[in-house]
């Protein structure tokens, strides 16, 4: 049984939870880590990841922390080949797009959210806030072009983790409340994603 440490507010989380729920894997969790519940700066916290950040997943005697580096850790020692394929140049792509979910897609939103869904009062500067909406315009146009090219899923036909990270990201994106530009590519991945039943359990009901 794996245990996943972390509010399921928290889309680092719920990246986790989609992929064990994908790979049918039984899974306990200790919600109540993180902003609102007990600080992961508690010791016993720390002691498992001491940059202080959920999720955390324990494997039995393993424990292991970044969210991207758990899914690829599930599907590799859960028989997760549909979802990270093991030919070098189909999981290098893969693995491209979740790099760029951590490193360009997450950051972009992340003023944007806190001012409009978080309501965060350190998140209200006007110029501010129209930049990171212009970031995130830019992050998707990219996601655009890329799904115009796939016709289906990021990293090609079929469905991968990287839809895992990158689809909780494009839930935040149409649950965010401002002007966005349209993107047809965008919205035909949506529906698709959203004809999974796992889809519902970490996107439909929740707050993005």
């Amino acid at each position: 049984m794996l245990k996943v440490l972390g509010r399921t507010s928290s889309i680092n989380v719920r990246k986790v939870l989609w992929a064990c729920t994908e790979l049918q894997l039984p899974t306990t969790r200790e919600e109540d880590w993180g902003a609102g519940f007990r600080s992961p700066t508690a010791p016993e916290f720390l002691a498992l990841n001491p940059n202080a950040q959920i999720p955390v997943l324990i494997d039995k005697d393993f424990v292991l922390w970044e969210s991207n580096s758990i899914v690829r850790y599930l599907a590799n020692a859960y028989g997760g080949e549909r979802l990270y394929p093991q030919a070098a140049r189909e999981r290098a792509r893969v693995d491209q797009w979740l790099d760029w979910q951590a490193s360009e897609l997450n950051p972009s939103w992340g003023y944007v959210f806190h001012s409009l869904v978080r309501k965060n009062p350190a998140y209200q500067d006007a110029t501010a806030l129209r930049e990171g909406q212009q970031r995130w315009c830019a992050a998707m146009a990219i996601l655009e072009q890329q799904l115009q090219r796939t016709g289906g899923f990021v990293s090609g036909e079929q469905f991968s983790l990287a839809d895992i990270v990158i689809g909780l990201s494009v839930n935040r994106w149409f649950g965010t409340p401002f002007e966005r530009p349209d993107l047809p590519a965008v919205n035909a991945y949506y529906a698709r994603l959203a004809e999974r039943e796992s889809f519902f359990l970490f996107c439909g009901a929740q707050q993005p």
